[in-house]
């Protein structure tokens, strides 16, 4: 018998894998709105579609496991991963608390007004992307505005009021009880129970937050973050290229619970003194180590730290049996998009894993807003290439990944003897 319940139905969570249009649901509910996307009202699904969920789960939860055990494994989390129960800022909040009136709503739109000291910079670098106002982009216009007026006082002290701001939004959320980095170590415990003689778990991140640094430090998980072990930490790439082992066995065997973390756009704890690049727990705004990831980008890409850990990310992209999982990552970095769209085409051996809460709407009915890779890499996915979506929260998506682990040899039996059952079966 079936029954209704009053509630809207939307893509949750699903995937999307190659040579395939067909997003396949892992709710009930997801599966209701992809048959029936006009319904206003749920029904109980019969036998058969429950069984194909369960089907897609494990079918997604295979996928997983085999990608993840792959040698060479890299995360890549873009803003969307500190939204949501983590409660980092987003862009537009950036945006408010750096340029808009806190008390004063402008009636006749609804908004609130460009306070006059924003005003005056945004006319003198001439930012007129006010449709879509985007803080980076309009920091980038700063600082391209100083490279030709070195002397202009108004602009620079705005820039560094506004620097100020973002390393305060971006680091107090950390300290309120009400949010939530779960998320974030489960994620690292999941990925970092690798084989000790694979490579290290590598993850890269546009974040200037210490989300990964504050997850990794509660799990008691050691981060090889380019950093020297010295009471001032400086900045060195070669440290990545060193490890950890226990030299009470006469192997010396690696330690378990190791990551790389690269930090693509600087740091909110990263300051810079003379020609180093020091750790601080409070960098002075105008010595904050930040690259805004919008116009620009391409000069400040090739400024240190900033090379050392680009040239990181596209080698990864190079390696042989690479998984590469982007979350929370829009595309809209033509320097760290193009070389992932480079990647898939010239390393046969590339997977990519690309979760999103707005995946399944960015390729299905992408708007004038949303970045022209999504539909590029939905292409590349439907010609073969080996390029699996998700539609999902950051949160939802961890909670999707498989623990990793070795399995005896009785269970690599019992897996692969369950497998061809279900291969026969369907």
């Amino acid at each position: 018998m079936e029954t209704e319940k009053d509630i809207n139905l939307e893509c949750d969570l699903a995937f999307l894998k190659p040579g395939t249009t067909n997003w396949q649901a892992l709710t009930d509910g997801t599966l209701l709105f992809l048959k029936e996307p006009k319904l206003e009202a749920t029904r109980e699904l019969d036998s058969d579609e429950k069984n194909q969920v369960k089907k897609n789960k494990q079918h997604l939860n295979d996928i997983l496991l085999k990608s993840l055990q792959l040698p060479n494994l890299s995360f890549f989390a873009g803003s969307g991963t500190s939204l949501g129960e983590v409660g980092g800022p987003s862009m537009w909040d950036l945006w408010e608390k750096a340029m808009l009136e806190v008390n004063f709503i402008d009636d006749a739109i609804g908004n609130k007004r460009i306070t006059k000291d924003a005003q005056e910079v945004l006319d003198l670098v001439k930012y007129s992307e006010m449709q879509n106002p985007n803080i980076e982009h309009f920091l980038s216009k700063c600082d391209a505005y100083l490279s030709f007026n070195e002397d202009d006082q108004i602009v620079s002290a705005f820039l560094n009021k506004v620097k100020k701001i973002i390393l305060d939004e971006c680091s107090s959320f950390l300290s309120s009880q009400t949010n939530d980095i779960s998320a974030y170590q489960s994620l690292l415990q999941k990925l970092a129970r690798r084989r000790v003689r694979d490579p290290r778990l590598k993850v890269f991140t546009t974040n200037y937050d210490m989300c990964f640094e504050t997850a990794a430090s509660n799990l008691g998980m050691m981060v090889v973050d380019g950093f020297s072990y010295t009471r001032t930490r400086r900045f060195d790439g070669s440290y990545f290229n060193y490890d950890v082992v226990r030299r009470e066995s006469e192997d010396h065997e690696f330690i378990e619970g190791v990551m790389h973390l690269y930090k693509l756009h600087g740091s909110v704890s990263w300051e810079r003194k003379g020609n180093d690049i020091i750790e601080s727990s409070s960098p002075e705004p105008d010595k904050a180590v930040l690259i805004y990831p919008a116009k620009g980008k391409y000069q400040q890409a090739f400024v240190q730290p900033h090379l050392e850990l680009l040239s990181r990310f596209l080698e990864s992209l190079r390696k042989p049996n690479t998984c590469l999982i982007l979350a929370g990552f829009g595309f809209n970095d033509d320097h760290l998009s193009e070389p992932i769209i480079s990647a898939i085409k010239s390393n046969p051996s590339l997977k990519l894993i690309i979760a999103d809460f707005k995946a399944y709407e960015n390729i299905t009915s992408p708007s004038s807003k949303v970045s022209p890779y999504w539909t590029e890499l939905s292409q590349l996915a439907q010609q073969g290439y080996d390029i699996h979506f998700i539609n999902g929260s950051f949160n939802k998506f961890v909670s999707l990944i498989p623990h990793l682990r070795s399995l005896t040899p009785a269970e690599q039996l019992a897996k692969a003897v369950k497998q061809q059952v279900n291969n026969y079966g369907s």
